[in-house]
């Protein structure tokens, strides 16, 4: 991953939608919001996305049947639960995302390069968020 890319994931902000008016915002390297520690509790939890494999765009409708197929998969694992959440660039791009509790993270890889992703952010618990990149 060339060093413009690693630094726009570095850069994004990962918003979590935890009910129909609470957000909170995950930052690479830094701890959970309180919002979001007291939902995963001693968990493991990513963000991760289907869109734009490759960090390519391709048409909304693929990028949406992809998302499909990343939320049922997830939903079909024993004990994860699922958020919305949205990624969002400094340049002004975004991309429907989710966020995932439970999950472990050779799963999370596995359905990553799946679906083509470069990176997703990570974490156990309360503790920094992290950049997964994948090779």
């Amino acid at each position: 991953m060339d060093e413009a890319l690693l630094e726009a994931f570095h850069a994004t902000a990962y918003h979590v939608c935890l009910d129909t008016v609470t957000w909170a915002t995950i930052r690479v390297d830094l701890p959970l919001p309180a919002q979001l520690a007291g939902a995963v509790g001693s968990r493991p939890w990513a963000f991760i996305t289907a869109w734009n494999p490759h960090a390519r765009r391709r048409p909304p409708a693929e990028n949406l049947a992809a998302q499909r197929e990343l939320l049922a998969a997830l939903q079909n694992q024993p004990g994860v639960t699922v958020h919305p959440a949205l990624g969002v660039g400094t340049s002004g791009w975004s991309e429907p995302s989710l966020f995932v509790v439970g999950a472990g993270i050779q799963a999370l890889d596995k359905l990553a390069r799946i679906h083509g992703q470069l990176a997703y952010v990570h974490g156990e618990a309360d503790g920094a968020a992290l950049l997964r990149v994948l090779d």
